[in-house]
């Protein structure tokens, strides 16, 4: 389904990142910060493999054309590149987290990437190989987390709202495993997003976010213990520029594509219930 080169990028490949895109522009490069003849290059985006960049993809073979949008699509495999490779031009715009993780990183990194429109949601859900129901999650059981700073605070709250642990009074998205009053005897493990699917077998239960569920051949529709409802949910994934870039023809023209039902309906047939376009999430 991918026709793109994949970038599968680590922290290790930084250089060879900066090395690859440099043709994309840089934070230097009049291209890169807005001047320039925009609208004849493509809008390149930086996006996590599953759902993003196949969303992306579709986008590309079916509606940019007709839209005389130029699209290209790098693939990331972490949750950091993206918006440090957003921040100093290497890329034009980025599509693969949430807002509360956003805000979290620009508050720690001290950049300004900002959100341009919602796109989907892909619900939280809690895992297990060894488990066929929640009522099955005993003390002395260990649960894995992811570790950064939002999703964890969101695993958690899935596990209080299901019963699994109660949390302190007061306590908002950012919640860490301090903020837990009650574990109910349970044991947890906090692991980097994108390995906690691979932890698995190792574990009694683990929380996965949605993107890392499919990648790993998960059906969180069907396979996960609990899923996060979709009613009044914060965490849409949207699509994100560098402050300054909000009005880039191109991305304006990307966020009305990604709004289409053309998009909705692709996103509905394909993820069946496991990824929620953003009309369905939060309002």
């Amino acid at each position: 389904m991918r026709n793109q080169v994949k970038t599968l990028a680590a922290f290790t490949g930084i250089t060879a990142l900066a090395v690859g895109l440099t043709a994309c522009g840089t934070a230097s490069d009049p291209a890169a910060s807005g001047s320039g003849d925009d609208a004849a290059r493509p809008l390149v985006v930086a996006a996590s493999p599953t759902p993003h960049a196949d969303i992306l993809a579709y986008v590309r073979d079916n509606l940019a054309g007709k839209a005389g949008l130029k699209l290209e699509i790098k693939e990331f495999t972490d949750y950091v590149l993206p918006n440090t490779a957003t921040q100093d031009g290497q890329v034009d715009a980025n599509y693969f987290q949430h807002k509360p993780y956003l805000d979290d990183f620009n508050e720690k990194n001290k950049t300004t990437i900002v959100p341009v429109a919602d796109v989907h949601l892909e619900p939280l859900g809690l895992y297990s190989r060894k488990l066929k129901s929640l009522k099955d999650l005993k003390p002395g059981q260990t649960v894995a987390v992811p570790n950064d700073t939002t999703n964890e605070g969101r695993a958690l709250k899935l596990l209080a709202d299901n019963g699994l642990i109660t949390l302190k009074g007061g306590v908002g998205a950012d919640a860490g495993l301090s903020d837990i009053a009650d574990r109910k005897g349970l044991e947890f493990k906090e692991l980097e997003a994108a390995t906690v699917p691979r932890a698995l077998s190792d574990v009694d239960a683990a929380v996965v976010n949605g993107n890392y569920a499919i990648e790993a051949g998960l059906a969180p529709a069907e396979d996960a213990l609990v899923l996060e409802k979709p009613e009044g949910n914060p965490y849409a994934n949207l699509l994100a520029v560098k402050e300054g870039r909000e009005d880039d023809p191109r991305v304006r023209k990307l966020a009305e594509l990604l709004a289409s039902p053309e998009v909705a309906k692709y996103i509905e047939d394909t993820y069946k219930g496991s990824v929620i376009p953003a009309s369905g999430a939060a309002e």
